[in-house]
This record gives C-alpha cells, structure tokens and sequence, in this order.
C-alpha cells in the first residue's frame, strides 16, 4: 500500500523556493564557445562602426536630428506618462536593488555566491566601460543641442552611449546568463531583450537620447554580456576566496581569539544557513540540542509553573492590618473651628446705609 504524501500545486512552489541540502552538483557555468566568440567580435564591430559614424558626422548624425526635430513626445502625448515610468527599469539603482535581491536568494538556497558576484563584475565593467566612453566623447543631449547638424562632441556631455540602455541590458540580461536550465534561459533571454528595446526607444520618444546613443548602448551591455565568460575563473577564486575567509573567522570564534561583541554580530553571517554553531570553550559545558516544539512547551511549563508558586506564596502568606497612627480625643468646645467667625454671607452696603441712617418725618405742608 502507497503512503506517498499528494502535493498541491501551491505546495510544490514552496518545496521549489525551499533551499536545498547542499550545493548543486548540475550547476555549470557558460564557456567562451566559438559561436559566442563569434557574436562578440560582430557585436564590438558594430560598436566601432557607430563611434566612427558619429566622429565623422555621417548620415547617422542626420538621422538623429530628424528624429530630433519629430518630437516623438509630441506627436504621441498619451504615452508620456506611462513612458515615464518604464524608463525606470533602466535606471541603475532600482533595477540593481531588484535584481540583487533575486539573485541573493538564489545564492542562498544554492550554497553559492556566484549570482551575486557575477552581478557585481558585470555592473563594475559597465560602470567602466560605458563611463569612460561617455566621459571621453562629451556629447550633449538633444535638449542641450547648440549646433544643428553637429555631432554635439566634446562639448562637456554625457550620454554617448545610453547608460539606460546599457544598464536595461546588463542587469536583465544578467538572469538569462545565469538561468540553470535552457528553456529558462531562453525565455529570460527574450524578457530582457524586450525590456532593453522597450527603454532604449523610451529615451528617444523623451528626447534625452539621440538614436546613435541607444544604438551604441545595446551594444555596450551585449559586449559585457558575452565577455563574462572570460572573468568566470575570476568569479570562482573570489568565491573560493570569501568561503576560507568565512571558515577563517569560524576557526577565531571557536578558539576565542575575537572579541565577543564581534562574534555576536558575526555569527548570523557564519552560520551558513544554521549549519555551523558556535562551540564552547575548554571547561565549558555543552549545551544539549533541543527540539524546537519540546524547548517550547518546556518553557511554557516553568513559566507556568512559577506563576502558580507567586499566587500560592500571596495567598497564603498572612496579611499585616495596617492602622493609622492615633491621635489624641478632644472635646467639642476645644476643637478648632472650621469655618471663620461671623456670617458667610456677602456684606450689603447699600443695607448698611439704609440701617444707619435715622428714620425722619415727613414735614407737613
């Protein structure tokens, strides 16, 4: 007879967000292959070959004043509002704080920390790459344009490349890099291409890119994309690198060479998951490992307990009677008067007038 548990729907998506035992052997790390290899030499061919177009002033600079002088902004007004708010998922901070968090938690339920590192290499290189690019050229924007026709170079700007494209495709893109199966990477790829399309043309319709800029940024955030393979051994020794340091501090902790506030502040970060435990010094009792529910119910009872022997102890423990202290008996005629002498009532002197003053007769005629 089969006994096996029935799971619902609802509870085999709790089993899957659960973190697993142990580090997955199956998890595999992409390869500089030929056909990526490939992709990245035609992909920084086209990143060159819109730098010299725009360096030289060609039919792509035209292009972008005619968009220019278009207005997307003007001719489609409905959309600027929710515009606005997709451009957001190219922005640095809130796309990093969303997809870090994601990440994280996939590092802890894997046992690794590759997620999040590989996020931190690809967003270094793209600080690096596109800042530099952009600090180099100086380009102004198209609201800042002083010069029709001009390429707008060297004149103090900063937007050539998109840092909101270049990001949209880094930091989406980043989940597809790092999906563990390949119909998970496939769709994740295709998620972040949407998004980086969407917010790279969201610029434009704004007016805070030129065309060339959008092109050069997808450009940028691909390159990173496809040369992360190259910094995969790097990715591994930083890892590798964080865990001895962890079991370093593990080994201070144990022998007591870190002060204790230290150890207290460290210790959520070193027990890996609740696998590792702080263990006593020499001459120090072990504690004994209780189960969660029979640790509660035993503090429950002493609680209980205690409480019953705090009543019993009040209730039959004699009360002390309390008196005033005496005071000496005094006669009516000796006690002080409360009230002052005389009458309480308001005196009147209009009636006082009229008592001292003599009554006269009336004079006849």
């Amino acid at each position: 007879m089969r006994t096996d548990q029935i799971l619902t729907r609802l509870e085999r998506v709790f089993a899957r967000l659960d973190r697993e035992p142990e580090r997955p052997a199956h998890l595999q790390t992409p390869q500089m292959s030929r056909h990526r290899v490939v992709l990245l030499g035609s992909t920084l061919a086209f990143y060159l070959a819109i730098v010299v177009a725009v360096l030289t002033t060609s039919w792509l600079v035209r292009l972008d004043w005619q968009i220019m002088f278009f207005r997307p902004y003007e001719q489609w007004p409905q959309l600027h509002a929710f515009l606005d708010y997709l451009v957001v998922l190219g922005q640095r901070g809130p796309t990093a704080v969303m997809v870090a968090a994601w990440l994280g938690w996939r590092s802890w339920r894997q046992h690794t920390l590759r997620p999040l590192i590989t996020l931190g290499v690809a967003l270094l290189l793209l600080n690096v790459t596109v800042g530099a690019v952009k600090l180099g050229l100086g380009r102004l924007g198209p609201h800042y344009a002083t010069e029709i026709g001009s390429a707008e170079l060297f004149a103090g700007g900063d937007i050539f490349p998109s840092g909101h494209t270049a990001n949209a495709v880094v930091t989406w893109g980043i989940l597809a890099y790092l999906a563990s199966t390949g119909v998970t990477r496939r769709v994740l790829s295709i998620v972040s291409a949407v998004v980086s399309l969407s917010v790279g043309a969201t610029t434009v319709y704004l007016g805070t890119h030129w065309v060339s800029d959008v092109l050069l940024g997808w450009s940028a955030g691909l390159l990173i994309l496809l040369a992360l393979p190259w910094f995969e051994p790097l990715i591994a020794r930083t890892e590798a690198y964080v865990f001895d340091l962890r079991e370093l501090l593990r080994r201070r902790a144990e022998t007591g060479r870190m002060p204790a506030p230290v150890v207290s502040a460290l210790t959520p970060l070193l027990s890996a998951g609740g696998k590792w435990q702080l263990r006593p010094a020499a001459g120090e009792p072990v504690p004994q490992s209780v189960p969660a529910g029979v640790a509660a119910t035993a503090a429950t009872s002493a609680a209980a307990t205690t409480v019953a022997a705090v009543v019993a102890v009040h209730s039959s423990a004699p009360r002390a009677t309390v008196h005033p202290a005496g005071r000496p008996h005094v006669i009516r005629s000796e006690r002080t008067p409360v009230t002052p002498a005389g009458s309480r009532r308001p005196a009147h002197t209009d009636r006082a007038t009229a008592r001292g003053t003599a009554a006269r007769p009336v004079a006849g005629g």
